[in-house]
């Protein structure tokens, strides 16, 4: 049997036996840390096959390299939360607590992203679930941002496609233009059936301290992260 590994962190929060990769301000490379293994060509964008040789915009990040900077990083909790304002588009709000380390000024941190899945937005086998897209793209976003990194990830790229059939193109049934599958649009909706005005939700906003309420001229500006929140307490009212 092989002996168990101990894992350890140092002072500074850093796990000991990782080579990390620094920045000339000193701060993690965490760009630098990704594994070729986990590196792809985006097809769309180039040709090339050798990942070494490509920009970051030509390249899509695994989900299994996701994790492992996560695992590196250091997290004590992983949260979502899930809503389904409609039967075809599911968002997800994934959040990680941070373990401390020098980066963060020996400070846990919670960051946020959001991840949203509809038909429109998936294909394949993503189009049966969309909770499991959402979520996936929640995560990749919420350690991409956090950690600096500007390769876009593969559960980010899902995008449905139109069908071809012999020359004719047919449209995706869930195109925007025959489905309303965006939370501005959904909320718009919930608020009509329930007979809220913008001036009500935004004077509720206010209320509420929701920062920067006051500068909100019309519902496409609120934040998708809170219009979730609004479709679930709108459809809830009475």
């Amino acid at each position: 049997m092989s002996k168990l590994k101990s894992i350890k962190r140092d002072e500074n929060g850093l796990l000991t036996g990782v080579d990390y990769i620094f920045n000339k301000d000193g701060l993690i490379d965490w760009r630098k840390m990704i594994k070729s293994e986990f590196l792809v060509p985006n097809k769309d964008k180039t040709n090339e096959t050798n990942v070494t040789k490509l920009k970051d915009y030509e390249l899509i990040i695994l989900l299994g390299g996701i994790k492992e900077l996560a695992q590196i990083r250091g997290y004590t909790s992983v949260n979502y939360n899930v809503v389904s304002p409609s039967s075809d588009y599911v968002a997800a709000t994934c959040s990680i607590t941070w373990k401390p380390n020098y980066e963060t000024e020996g400070e846990e941190v919670v960051f946020s992203a959001v991840g949203d899945a509809s038909p429109h937005n998936t294909s394949g086998f993503g189009q049966i679930f969309l909770a499991a897209c959402a979520e996936n793209r929640a995560f990749v976003r919420c350690v991409r941002n956090f950690l600096r990194i500007n390769i876009v990830a593969q559960e980010e790229l899902q995008g449905g496609n139109p069908k071809v059939t012999g020359r004719k193109t047919v449209s995706n049934p869930y195109d925007s233009s025959n489905i309303k599958s965006d939370p501005h649009s959904i909320l718009g909706s919930s608020m009509k059936e329930k007979g809220i005005s913008f001036d009500i939700l935004k004077q509720k906003l206010i209320d509420e301290k929701f920062e920067d309420a006051e500068v909100l001229e019309e519902v496409s500006d609120i934040p998708k992260s809170k219009v979730f929140e609004l479709i679930e307490r709108i459809k809830k009212a009475k």
